[in-house]
């Protein structure tokens, strides 16, 4: 019997037990199976372990995801988590080459997922509150946002919780060092039946510029 032939249910359990990769491979070996591949039902759950593959075409966004998740644990993951105003020309040049990847993606998870139930962000040091503030709004049945070492992330975040998760259960912005404790207690008193979790954020040094003159700050910056 060849896997043709069997029906679409079957096509998609067996479907259902592949990586992205995989799925992509055996798609490309015919049109019927590139159907099966092109079922929003097939892809309820999508989880990224690097950057890259938010490029690929290995995968398809659709109204029917409901969980996402993007854990980036790389060396680079500390290059980018620098402040700004501290990074070498050389450590510039390494962040720029994904800057906009997790904003761009998250605008179309924003654009085509608005069933979307869970978030998790680890690691993706570029994620700004805005892109954050917008999918709270794009996705309103949205009950977990898991943050961790995003070091974007600030209290403008928490406000758009409070403003705009209306379903949100759970929220973690764990090791988010520009996350407050004033912005914290706001949230609590804001949302109080919210599970909020935020692990060593608040405890941990912002980022600012240092108070130096600024000649004297044009000399400390990398060239």
């Amino acid at each position: 019997m060849h896997i043709t032939q069997l029906n679409r249910e079957c096509l998609l359990h067996l479907f259902s037990f592949l990586d992205k990769d995989s799925r992509k491979n055996l798609a490309r070996t015919c049109p019927q199976l590139q159907d099966v591949f092109e079922d929003p039902t097939l892809w309820p759950l999508l989880h990224f372990r690097s950057l890259i593959e938010l490029k690929k075409d290995n995968f398809l966004l659709s109204p029917a995801l409901k969980n996402l998740s993007i854990c980036w644990y790389s060396s680079r993951v500390q290059v980018c988590s620098i402040e700004d105003w501290l990074k070498s020309a050389f450590q510039r040049s390494i962040c720029s080459r994904h800057e906009s990847l997790v904003n761009d993606f998250l605008s179309q998870v924003c654009d085509r997922c608005p069933n979307l139930a869970s978030v998790t962000l680890s690691g993706c040091g570029h994620v700004t509150d805005d892109c954050l503030a917008r999918l709270l709004r794009c996705c309103p049945r949205l009950r977990a946002l898991r943050l961790e070492n995003c070091a974007r992330v600030t209290n403008r975040t928490l406000a758009a919780v409070a403003a705009h998760g209306r379903a949100l259960q759970t929220l973690h912005v764990d090791f988010c060092r520009n996350v407050s404790a004033a912005g914290l207690r706001r949230l609590r008193a804001a949302c109080p039946r919210l599970a909020l979790r935020a692990e060593h954020s608040a405890a941990m040094i912002p980022d600012q510029l240092p108070s130096v003159p600024a000649t004297a700050l044009r000399k400390l910056l990398p060239r």
